[in-house]
């Protein structure tokens, strides 16, 4: 993909204990602009609960603070209550990167953003080591060392 000038990049996530898979999610979002500036979309509780089927470890303001400190974003915003495409408005991203197991909310994306009057490049970001670096499989590993 050619790199744009000043590319406002905008991922999403539930990001709930930020680990080396997210770092790398982040550089390889930063990478798809010469000069970007990364939008970082926390999703909210309800709306993880919604997805996972529970309630995520960290809160979302918690969540938000653990992903602003690592320095690889330059803005952190909470994602939409009810729909994602007013959000997304909202924040004009150049382009969407998408992590490679995202699946919510993508099936009608590029169609949805095209109705709302949107030009975004929407595109997937490669695994970080998916079989190491994942929350759900890094806790069970963490609940297996204490049990």
């Amino acid at each position: 993909m050619p790199q744009k000038k000043n590319s406002k990049i905008m991922v999403f996530g539930t990001f709930d204990g930020v680990h080396k898979g997210h770092l790398n999610f982040f550089r390889q979002a930063r990478a798809l602009g010469r000069h970007p500036f990364l939008v970082v979309s926390i999703a909210r509780d309800k709306n993880v609960k919604k997805i996972k089927g529970k309630l995520p470890f960290f809160g979302e303001r918690r969540r938000a603070g653990l992903v602003k400190d690592t320095g690889l974003a330059d803005k952190v915003v909470l994602g939409g209550l009810r729909r994602h495409i007013p959000h997304i408005k909202k924040e004009r991203p150049d382009i969407i990167a998408l992590g490679y197991d995202q699946s919510a909310y993508i099936k009608d994306l590029d169609r949805e953003l095209k109705g709302a009057g949107l030009s975004v490049t929407v595109t997937r970001l490669k695994p970080y080591k998916e079989k190491k670096y994942k929350n759900s499989i890094l806790r069970a590993k963490n609940s297996r060392k204490r049990g």
